[in-house]
């Protein structure tokens, strides 16, 4: 955050501002279901949530001016005024006004957890959550609730979290029919961009990303296998980092494949994103705390100072897109960077080779992960139970991702393994080689076209190659926001080598400071629309 903001913010403190400055808070928030009366709306927090990151928050409930009580109130209060307009949390968790109570009873003693103690927290419905429904958007899964919480969900408890709820998802995170509608799911229908409400929120963490844009929570978790956080991030106009693979448990998270999927954090700004995987990834990373802070990373001047930062155009995207890369790149050079055009190699062998191998691999790790659940015991069982359910055909009837992998070779094939094998080793070269022979900090990349309109009879038009490399590879990826096309935000999706996530988060802190592209939600009917509808 700049002196400039800080000053402002300090400024809006004093003044006692609203729950949010963003068009759509109260009064506005009273003609999406919900009512503006002051015995309905929350305290006044003194603070505007679009803006506000965790070291502010945590500031004020040091100094004894904000309690997670109000804090999680507010949060809560948002999500029953503005979510219908948007449909993105499936549930609220019942207990979260006694979990925010007791942060505030830690507060008191001196004894906060750290930066999370207190900080709402919304979960894809894919990760498992003792006490509530975790369903991964099936009925099939809607019965009965897990019985252990994931090892993220332990993690963000120990450390102070408050568990705000379920976000939507699509179903089986995408992977399901050969031509889904992203943000769709049989438990929790069609989640909506906030941005433009006729267009798709991307990706399976459809809900996260549009949940964060609408400010309905501090921070959330999102899941990918490829593209899968960082698609909704850039869609939604807010922050998705993607983890090295393996920094973050997958223990209790409805798989597709163990040699892809990592869940991650999904904020508004950088610095909320690198709090949260600093208690995701379990003291993995150190030091990221305290070499992550708003006084540094952040705000720092001359943070792009003499980085070398690769620019992978993808003008497949379009030439509009294109055209606000070409200001993107003018305007970190304006900051000191060195910008150079760049070109990944390998890449239609690796989109030859993704999917067979992921095939494979769900069908493994789905029918694991199903043994661990009440409900269908295996693919085949849920293949069934799809065909008996017309509500799971609402949207879309096909499951032929399912019906693929049932019959895809086995992963102690020596087909499947050499496939594997080779995607490994190819999506790794592909980013090495790059920084190597351009010396780079980084690789850079449009995260998303602009979001298409959301369309069940036709499904999604989402082939995005820019996460693959990273995804594949196992390597870190984040995106910031860069900007708009059409009202509608497109993402800055940048990517560094293996376990390089907290070098990689203090420059996308840099360049998100730099670019300084977030823009609040109008909850435009369509594009071209100045009115909220």
């Amino acid at each position: 955050m700049t002196r400039k903001r800080v000053a402002l913010l300090i400024s809006t403190l004093v003044a006692g501002c609203l729950v949010t400055g963003s068009p759509a808070s109260a009064a506005e928030a009273a003609g999406a279901g919900g009512s503006s009366s002051s015995a309905d709306s929350p305290a006044r927090l003194g603070v505007d949530l679009d803006t506000v990151t965790i070291p502010e928050l945590q500031a004020r409930m040091a100094r004894g001016s904000l309690t997670s009580s109000a804090l999680t109130g507010a949060y809560l209060w948002r999500i029953k005024t503005i979510d219908p307009r948007i449909d993105s949390v499936l549930r609220t968790d019942p207990t979260a006004m006694r979990q925010a109570a007791a942060s505030d009873a830690r507060h008191r003693r001196g004894e906060s957890r750290g930066p999370l103690d207190g900080i709402p927290v919304l979960l894809k419905d894919n990760v498992d959550t003792l006490g509530l429904p975790t369903t991964a958007g099936s009925l099939a899964l809607a019965g009965s609730p897990p019985d252990t919480d994931a090892v993220l969900v332990t993690r963000l408890r120990d450390a102070g979290a408050v568990i705000l709820g379920k976000t939507n998802l699509s179903e089986w995170a995408n992977f399901r029919a050969a031509r889904p509608t992203s943000g769709w799911s049989a438990v929790g229908g069609q989640t909506r961009n906030p941005y433009v409400l006729d267009r798709n929120p991307c990706g399976s963490s459809a809900g996260s990303g549009a949940a964060l844009a609408a400010s309905l929570s501090q921070v959330a978790i999102g899941t990918e296998t490829d593209g899968s956080i960082v698609c909704p991030a850039g869609a939604n106009g807010v922050v998705g980092h993607k983890p090295s693979l393996g920094l973050v448990s997958q223990a209790g998270v409805v798989p597709i494949s163990a040699e892809q999927d990592t869940a991650g954090p999904m904020a508004r700004n950088v610095t909320d994103a690198a709090l949260t995987l600093s208690v995701l990834s379990g003291g993995r990373l150190p030091h990221l705390v305290d070499s992550f802070d708003v006084a540094s990373g952040s705000t720092r001047p001359g943070g792009l100072h003499g980085k070398r930062i690769g620019l992978w155009r993808l003008p497949t995207l379009g030439p509009d897109v294109d055209a606000l890369m070409t200001r993107t790149a003018d305007r970190l050079r304006g900051a000191g960077a060195e910008v150079v055009e760049v070109s990944l190699p390998y890449q239609e062998r690796l989109a030859e080779l993704e999917f067979p191998a992921l095939l494979s691999e769900f069908h493994r790790d789905i029918d694991a992960y199903l043994g661990t659940r009440r409900g269908p015991r295996n693919l085949a069982e849920l293949i069934e139970f799809n065909r008996s359910h017309p509500a799971e055909q609402t949207c879309f009837a096909g499951q032929e991702l399912f019906e693929q992998a049932l019959t895809a070779p086995p992963t102690s094939d020596p087909q499947y393994r050499a496939m594997r094998a080779e995607l490994k080793d190819l999506s790794r070269r592909s980013i090495d080689e790059t920084m190597a022979a351009h010396h780079l900090d980084a690789i850079a990349s449009p995260t998303n076209p602009p979001a298409w309109t959301t369309d069940c009879a036709r499904g999604d038009n989402d082939v995005i190659p820019s996460s693959t490399p990273a995804a594949v590879s196992g390597y870190p990826s984040l995106s910031v926001p860069a900007g708009f096309v059409h009202d509608l935000p497109v993402g800055l999706l940048l990517m560094a080598g293996d376990h390089r996530d907290a070098e990689l988060l203090s420059l996308g802190a840099s360049v998100e400071r730099r670019l300084d592209a977030w823009q609040a939600p109008r909850y435009l009917p369509s594009v071209g629309s100045r009115t909220s509808g």
